[in-house]
């Protein structure tokens, strides 16, 4: 047996660097094996949605530490003519209510206590009826091999997987699905999943519909009641993806589109126009000044959405109260240029996921995002079904009459959000996204800002090193983050942390595919195995 057999290395302990990618046809995701069966739709005459429909149904499968059957999803496509939102995120079992978690500081954030309907299964559906090209049994044909055939499974999702195994080896399910003799895959190990695939299977020759109220809904629903989970029969049927459309905000000459509210592209939105309204752009990109003003924009987003946001039927200040230019600009008037703040929310007038992004030579560009949240998400795994189940429910608080409290039959407030800027005079420029939780919206602000202002390319944007508010006057950052620039930025005030080793579980990964005349460039965040193909 060769000596790499038995002890790879899976470490890069030297700097790479890598280029855009630029084709007419182009596929940019986390994982290599998705981003081709991806790339294999468009080369099968399929459009843009049936690639990124290929690459995400195939990430359950090659990535179930970010993502499973039993995830939410969110998208925006431009179909060529129009820009399109797509809420595919589940609601809360009917059954649940303040009362049903007493004693409790929080939702959990595991078993089926924490598990709100999955909707990416009516995502799939949704978009490749109204926008694919192929039927939902081509595109999800990649995914289905996967499962059934096997993978080597990479360093970075062996990493996580065994993450996943510490936390959640215990839930309903679990081992019997991603263990194996009680342990998680490591690098380089085959990997089967024929539960996975035949659900897929199923799934694709239904529509989803048998997800929703056919066998496999049964399935679930007797799984939660088994185990004390409220969800029911009911609960699955009366789950619907939603055609929502976006909300935008203009930002250096460009617009930006993100989900409505319940997802938080809100406040990407907003810390941008807070930025915007403070002068962002003064200084080089990279400047102590432009970091400094980034974060502090941040910083009061957040406090606003953590205040104000949660599934819009149950906001009382609706996203244009929040995005009004006179009430960014009153924020923006809080930041002190020369020192951190701890800002708290304002109150504006009346007036760890998976990313994919798809683009072909007609023009249709899609940003679709999904995720179990928390890595596997709540742990739960219905036997005999491959279907890995959300943890979202822990997106809910249970402050008493928090617009965001609890409730059944709601939408939580949502961390996943597909993002997608357009030209000023209409045209379609980027679609882009950043995994990571609730790191995303501040992704999404670090590229925009990066690429849109800065002229920054994509791949460059997706290197950078990045920064995370965490609380207060807290600033995480990368190792790779300039030490001058650290120095800098604690003279201000800020209590910068730089974490080690953190990479995609602290600062996520960006895909970003932009727009440049008949053709694209992409770009892929390799701290999570990215890739962008092409052609």
């Amino acid at each position: 047996m060769n000596k790499t057999d038995t002890c790879m290395d899976w470490n890069n302990p030297y700097p790479s660097a890598r280029s855009a990618v630029l084709g007419q046809n182009m596929v940019s995701t986390s994982h290599p094996l998705a981003a081709q069966a991806g790339l294999r739709m468009l080369q099968a005459g399929g459009n843009a949605v049936d690639a990124a429909l290929a690459a995400a149904i195939a990430l359950t499968v090659v990535e179930p530490t970010g993502c499973g059957i039993g995830s939410d999803a969110f998208a925006i496509v431009w179909d060529g003519k129009e820009l399109h939102g797509l809420n595919a995120s589940g609601r809360s079992p009917r059954g649940w209510s303040p009362d049903r978690f007493k004693g409790h500081a929080t939702v959990p954030d595991k078993g089926w206590e924490s598990v709100s309907v999955p909707g990416a299964v009516s995502a799939w559906a949704e978009l490749s009826s109204k926008l694919g090209r192929l039927s939902l049994e081509q595109v999800a044909a990649p995914a289905i091999h996967y499962a059934r055939e096997g993978f080597p499974v990479s360093p970075v999702i062996a990493r996580l997987w065994e993450l996943g195994r510490q936390r959640l080896g215990d839930q309903p399910g679990f081992a019997d699905a991603f263990l194996r003799d009680g342990k998680a895959p490591v690098a380089g190990q085959w990997y089967q999943n024929q539960d996975q695939a035949n659900t897929l299977e199923r799934i694709a020759a239904t529509q989803g519909q048998d997800f929703y109220t056919g066998e496999l809904a049964q399935r679930i629903a007797a799984f939660s009641r088994l185990h004390g989970g409220a969800m029911d029969e009911q609960d699955l049927a009366e789950h619907r993806a939603n055609w929502c459309g976006t909300i935008s905000h203009p930002f250096a000459q460009s617009v930006i589109h993100e989900i409505p509210p319940n997802g938080q592209g809100l406040a990407a939105l907003m810390a941008l126009g807070i930025m915007e309204q403070a002068g962002v752009g003064q200084q080089p990109l990279d400047h102590i000044d432009t970091v400094h003003l980034s974060i502090e924009a941040m910083k009061l987003a957040f406090a606003d959405l953590y205040e104000h946001h949660a599934d819009l039927e149950h906001m009382i200040h609706q996203p244009e109260h929040l995005l009004d230019p006179a009430y960014l600009r009153e924020r923006a008037a809080l930041i002190q240029r020369d020192k951190a703040g701890d800002p708290k929310h304002g109150l504006p007038g009346p007036s760890g996921t998976v990313y994919v992004t798809a683009a072909d030579s007609s023009g249709m560009m899609v940003s679709l995002i999904q995720s179990n949240y928390m890595g596997f998400g709540s742990g739960v795994v219905v036997p005999g079904t491959g279907i890995s189940m959300q943890n979202r429910g822990h997106g809910f608080t249970l402050r008493p009459g928090h617009v965001n409290e609890v409730a059944g039959g709601k939408r939580p407030s949502h961390t996943i959000i597909p993002a997608f800027a357009m030209n000023a005079d209409g045209t379609p420029q980027m679609s882009f996204g950043v995994m990571g939780g609730p790191f995303q919206s501040q992704g999404h602000m670090q590229m925009a800002l990066r690429v849109l202002l800065y002229g920054q390319n994509p791949q460059a944007a997706a290197d950078a090193p990045r920064w995370r508010v965490t609380g207060g006057r807290g600033v995480a950052v990368e190792p790779s983050f300039d030490p001058a620039l650290v120095q800098a930025l604690r003279e201000r005030g800020h209590e910068v942390v730089i974490e080690p080793g953190s990479g995609v579980f602290a600062f996520g990964g960006a895909q970003l595919i932009l727009r440049q005349g008949n053709h694209y460039v992409g770009g892929s965040d390799p701290r999570k195995d990215g890739q962008v193909v092409a052609y």
